[in-house]
């Protein structure tokens, strides 16, 4: 087998599929990059059993074959390549790089031994502009869990209907809800996608300006764009009810500056306690109190701005991390929060800055103020 490849071509695909690769894989065939040459088109495909991507590349070259080369030594030497033609040549269990200053040699495996991907029986589909997936994910995988207790609160809900998409997060102390009703499916579906694909999918859609083709059915999923292939597992088991800790009666509403409000809580959090990072918010009249401190370290701040408020005078906490996540995450000039009691949970939402059938919902569990 030979081919002729762009050094910085490859190198560009093999970053992204790189991502995929787990080091501490107990296969050792998965440190591997899988090539696929069908004379003038390459594939290659990184693996870790979960999810595995691939990516097609235009080469040249008349032969047909397939083998797989340790993905960290191939991605460490086109580093350090200028843009230049390579050539590959592969026989008797090694590959020659050719180069415009050298040849380099690596062993090479059998792709016979690199697990196939899934193949999804009667996958149902539904298609999305890669922007607009791009800011689902964004907008809500901060707000998964980590228990592994809870599998299903460590990835994001995908809810399709013909009436639009909702994506959904939560780890029980802060949720995130993003809907579409300008995008829309044939079929009512759910499924609850794994965080790692969707990291890697928010990094590479970033990019992307095409229609991303989503094809699943009760155990995988397929996301097709461009020249990437990503297909993985989705998380088995039954999403909480989220509509159910929404807060349906909210009269106290607090408007204010996103940016003003996103520093002053920053600035204030430094000083608040390090188990709890817990913040206050008193509000009356047209006046915000942010206040926070340490008692351990004899730590406290204290800030007063103006803001436009509507409803009753209210103490509440929140912990500092979860407000200043949905702060630097939502772009709007101004936001909303809105509460009922202290005890309750408040909702924060864009102002201004959503396209048109764009709604984003971020709800933050309060912390217990100690008198």
């Amino acid at each position: 087998m030979k081919f002729i490849v762009s050094s910085s071509y490859l190198l560009k695909q093999l970053q992204v599929l790189g991502s995929v690769i787990n080091n501490n894989h107990t296969m050792p065939i998965l440190e591997n990059f899988l090539f696929e040459l069908n004379q003038s088109q390459l594939t290659v495909s990184a693996s870790d059993l979960e999810t595995k991507m691939s990516a097609t590349l235009e080469i040249e070259s008349e032969s047909e074959g397939k083998f797989a080369v340790q993905a960290k030594l191939l991605l460490d030497m086109l580093k350090t390549f200028p843009e230049q033609p390579l050539t590959f040549t592969v026989e008797n269990a090694a590959v020659e790089i050719s180069s415009n200053s050298g040849k380099y040699a690596l062993s090479a495996v059998s792709g016979e031994d690199f697990p196939d991907s899934e193949q999804l029986q009667d996958p149902s589909s539904v298609t999305i502009p890669a922007e607009i997936l791009a800011t689902a994910i964004t907008k809500t995988i901060f707000a998964t869990g980590n228990d592994e207790l809870r599998l299903v609160m460590m990835g994001v809900l995908f809810e399709f209907s013909p009436e639009g998409l909702t994506f959904v997060a939560t780890d029980a102390h802060k949720l995130v809800k993003y809907e579409r009703t300008d995008v829309k499916s044939s079929e009512e579906a759910a499924f609850v996608m794994p965080k790692k694909p969707l990291n890697i999918l928010k990094n590479i859609l970033q990019t992307s300006d095409s229609e991303v083709k989503i094809e699943y059915n009760k155990s995988n999923a397929t996301f097709s764009f461009d020249n990437v292939v990503l297909t993985c597992r989705l998380i088995d088991g039954t999403y909480p009810k989220y509509n159910q800790v929404i807060p349906k009666e909210n009269p106290n509403k607090l408007i204010i500056d996103r940016n003003l409000f996103l520093t002053s809580v920053k600035r204030v959090s430094i000083f608040s306690s390090r188990s709890t990072h817990q913040i206050r918010l008193k509000i009356a009249g047209a006046e915000l109190n942010i206040s926070a401190e340490d008692v351990e370290y004899s730590n406290k701040a204290d800030e007063r701005m103006t803001c436009d408020y509507q409803g009753d005078d209210i103490l509440i906490g929140f912990n500092s991390k979860f407000l200043l996540e949905m702060l630097n995450t939502l772009t709007s000039d101004e936001i909303q929060l809105e509460m009922s009691l202290p005890n309750r949970a408040g909702i924060l939402t864009p102002v201004d800055g959503l396209d048109e059938g764009e709604k984003v919902m971020m709800l933050v569990m309060p912390v217990m103020i100690n008198s």
